[in-house]
């Protein structure tokens, strides 16, 4: 298992297209992959749950990886977060 705390620089944060994408990204790998903010959790390969975190630019979350290729998934969707777009 491998997590990572950091900080979401996306202008925008995590809404609507951007989202999608991030999911995306995420449901390309095999790791089970969760997202944590303020104590809540959610599954990264859900948008429904991914939108209804309501990550916003410079929020603090932490993500989490279980599977054969968590460390990768970490880094990939750690790089997606840091993009300033």
């Amino acid at each position: 298992m491998k997590e990572k705390k950091l900080i979401v620089h996306l202008q925008h944060g995590l809404q609507a297209r951007i989202a999608t994408e991030f999911v995306q990204k995420a449901s390309s790998f095999n790791s089970e992959i969760t997202i944590i903010k303020n104590g809540r959790s959610v599954v990264a390969k859900s948008i429904m749950g991914v939108m209804a975190m309501a990550i916003r630019k410079g929020e603090e979350i932490t993500l989490i990886a279980n599977g054969i290729d968590e460390q990768g998934a970490i880094g990939a969707l750690e790089g997606f977060l840091s993009n300033k777009r």
